[in-house]
């Protein structure tokens, strides 16, 4: 360890992602306070970043993604999943979808019911309006000078509107807003963009906090663990070309580095459950038996039909057509190159008596040949993917072993319950009988996957088995809550320690009805104000 090395902030803050990027701009605004964040993957830097549909690219590339897989697990036919999570300034945010979903008052209802004061939805609202730059026609629900930047998709593709169309002819309505009032219906999704390109949490928070002389931004510091005196965190140790270097906290520790890996560090760090430490030879140095347990994430089926015509993103990525999308993006910003993993959306009920939507569709006019490699067909195609929103099934994310650098053992334990998976097959219906609608008659040619064949409850729960894949919302893993289960209070203290927080994903006690960054950034833009006032009080 280097002793010449021993600097002391405020606050330091590990994992430069979505809500690292929040905190490092909040958290410095004021001059008062010194901030040092530190991200273990390298700069905001990169042809394929800003560019919206260079998630496809990102999504396989080792310099900005993790690339995590879950372990081999019975419910999914013995198959490991890809978990991509973002590396590097921006986190998750440099290589997603974009796609903006609030998610469902009664979501931030049910966390204020669980013990978790202060977030209901009337608390969690002003800080939803305070981070939004919504361009929209949205109600008074919706922010509008906020740092990050919120538009409606741009393009208007003649398959999604009549995919959209045959919606309304299935009995679903149009919604022009679902982040706003009610979140059900069909229209086209919001995406973090400005312009036409990418905005990220780096992008939104953290450069316009850059020249700030109480603002320490160091990359390629990979945090080993969290460094205590007594019970009260007093810094970190990380590691950097190759040398370990401690730093200390004058006032607090902040992980902020996902759902993935703060519970990893956690236990690193000897803060978890017993059991699992001591399995892992690590010391014990607090006993927190919820650290790692409540994993929760989206499962994902993707449907696909051969399209008739020639109007779907398969053809239109190839030869001269694909020449001429690059040519018109760069001279207006405009064409296929600023969608990003979702075009039209549907929220939508399975059964009537439900109080909201428990399906989530995302349509593209594309179909991927090879899914997990973003590989599309050469004949026009397209694809729905259908997601349950609030599933019950439970996973756990804990350290492989003492090693630092060694990927976590991630086990999400898809479709474990009765209500998963009735959901994900009535979700998988409803997406058929749309399609079915006269709306879709010029262009459906016939369904691929599963296929015609497909029929029976066993059929659609095979398929889901088989195929299904996550859709990167890892959450839950160091939950919120008021109980002797939970990790951290309702301030986002770690429970039982001083000087040590959660903020990020894995704080959320269940999932939210959505993609989950926006939840994030709302999560952070509340920690931050949290944060303030304890240390106005000290």
């Amino acid at each position: 360890m280097s002793t010449d090395s021993m600097e002391t902030f405020d606050f330091i803050i590990v994992g430069g992602g979505n809500a690292g990027c929040v905190l490092a701009d909040r958290l410095s605004a004021g001059g008062r306070h010194s901030v040092l964040l530190l991200e273990a993957g390298g700069r905001d830097s990169g042809f394929w970043i800003p560019i919206p549909a260079g998630f496809s690219k990102l999504l396989v590339n080792d310099v900005y993604n993790w690339r995590f897989a879950t372990e081999p697990e019975d419910s999914v036919k013995g198959r490991s999943i890809a978990i991509p999570r973002g590396k590097g300034l921006g986190g998750s945010t440099l290589i997603n979808g974009m796609i903006y979903v609030r998610g469902q008052p009664q979501d931030y209802d049910t966390w204020a019911q669980m013990g978790c004061t202060g977030w209901g939805f009337d608390d969690v609202l002003p800080y939803f309006r305070r981070l939004e730059a919504f361009d929209g026609a949205g109600d008074e629900t919706r922010g509008r000078d906020g740092p990050l930047a919120v538009t409606t998709v741009a393009e208007r593709p003649v398959l999604a509107e009549a995919f959209i169309k045959a919606a309304g002819e299935a009995g679903f309505p149009r919604n022009s807003d679902y982040n706003g009032r009610d979140q059900e219906g069909f229209g086209y999704y919001q995406v973090n963009q400005r312009n036409g390109r990418r905005v990220s949490a780096a992008d939104a928070y953290l450069r316009p906090a850059r020249g700030r002389p109480n603002l320490a931004v160091r990359t390629h510091a990979h945090v080993l663990r969290v460094d205590f005196d007594g019970r009260r965190a007093a810094g970190v140790t990380y590691r950097s070309g190759g040398r370990d270097v401690s730093v200390k906290a004058r006032g607090e520790v902040i992980l902020a580095a996902g759902a993935m890996q703060t519970p990893q560090l956690l236990e690193l760090s000897g803060v978890g459950d017993p059991a699992v430490l001591a399995a892992l030879g690590l010391p014990v140095r607090h006993a927190l038996a919820g650290v790692g347990a409540n994993y929760m994430d989206h499962f994902c089926t993707r449907m696909n039909w051969r399209v008739k015509q020639k109007v779907t993103l398969n053809e239109a990525t190839r030869g001269y057509r694909l020449a001429l999308a690059v040519a018109q993006y760069f001279l207006t910003r405009k064409g296929i190159l600023t969608l990003g993993t979702g075009l039209a959306h549907g929220f939508v009920r399975t059964r009537p008596e439900l109080a909201g939507p428990d399906i989530q569709y995302f349509f593209m006019h594309a179909s991927y040949a090879n899914a997990a490699e973003r590989k599309l067909d050469r004949e026009p195609g397209m694809t729905i993917g259908v997601t349950q929103l609030r599933p019950e099934s439970r996973g756990s994310i804990h350290a492989r072993s003492p090693d630092p650098l060694a990927p976590p053992v991630i086990r999400p334990n898809f479709l474990a319950t009765q209500e998963d998976r009735d959901c994900m097959v009535e979700g998988m219906r409803i997406a058929r009988r749309i399609v079915e609608q006269p709306a879709m008659d010029a262009f459906r040619a016939h369904e691929m996957s599963p296929g015609p064949d497909c029929r029976s409850y066993d059929d659609w729960l095979e398929f889901a088995r088989s195929n299904g894949q996550t859709i990167y919302h890892a959450c839950g893993t160091c939950r919120m809550g008021a109980d002797e289960k939970a990790v951290v209070d309702p301030r986002l203290r770690v429970r039982g320690l001083e000087g040590l927080r959660v903020v990020d994903a894995s704080i959320m006690p269940t999932i939210v009805s959505a993609n989950t960054q926006a939840a994030v950034f709302m999560i952070a833009e509340k920690a931050a104000d949290l944060i303030l006032a304890d240390a106005a009080q000290r």
